[in-house]
């Protein structure tokens, strides 16, 4: 939670190796055992959230735009469908923007606003968050209205407990948490940032 100490890390980090490797030797670790802190129960959301936003601040300084989008493999987006909480959304955009990932926010959507941006945008990728039952079922509205070229990852409340969920709707892979999406979206984008 603590910015400052965390920029001084990352430079001591960063002495005789590139921003890359920085971030893929300090930064990606780090998330990983935050997430895993929180499923766990010993870390905070809000660490889990401050910590994601920190890094992706530290991963923005040192990498131009240009490196990462140089970097993405496939063009990736973010979503919250039919729902009202977008915290578990923000968390995870905050983690993979922070792991060297570029993927649009599209905020709060329905299935059709959903489906006419992932085609204007041609994307091939595509995190859905829910939280509530009714939203995750919709996924299987946007999951007929798609490409089957455009993969879907779904997290939140819902598939949590329901493990089978995802597949039942029609998409591509599941995440328990912010670890999970790096990991997804690095074997989606044909390995990584």
């Amino acid at each position: 939670m603590d910015r400052i100490t965390a920029k001084d890390i990352m430079n001591e980090a960063s002495a005789g190796a590139t921003p890359v490797q920085a971030i893929e030797n300090l930064v990606l670790p780090a998330l990983v055992r935050i997430g895993q802190g929180w499923e766990k129960g010993k870390t905070a959301l809000a660490q889990v959230y401050m910590a994601g936003r920190i890094c992706e601040e530290l991963v923005d300084s040192m990498l131009p735009a240009s490196v990462r989008e140089a970097k993405a493999r496939r063009k990736m987006a973010i979503v919250v469908l039919e729902d009202f909480h977008v915290l578990g959304k923000r968390i995870v955009y905050s983690v993979l923007r922070a792991s060297g990932f570029d993927l649009l926010d599209y905020g709060r959507q329905d299935v059709a606003g959903l489906v006419r941006r992932v085609e204007e945008d041609g994307i091939e990728v595509l995190f859905i968050s829910t939280l509530m039952l009714p939203s995750a079922l919709r996924v299987a509205k946007a999951r007929e209205k798609l490409d089957h070229r455009t993969k879907l990852v779904v997290g939140g409340a819902p598939f949590r407990l329901d493990e089978e969920l995802w597949r039942e709707v029609g998409a591509d892979a599941m995440g328990r948490s912010a670890a999970d999406a790096i990991r997804i979206a690095q074997d989606l984008s044909g390995g990584g940032p």
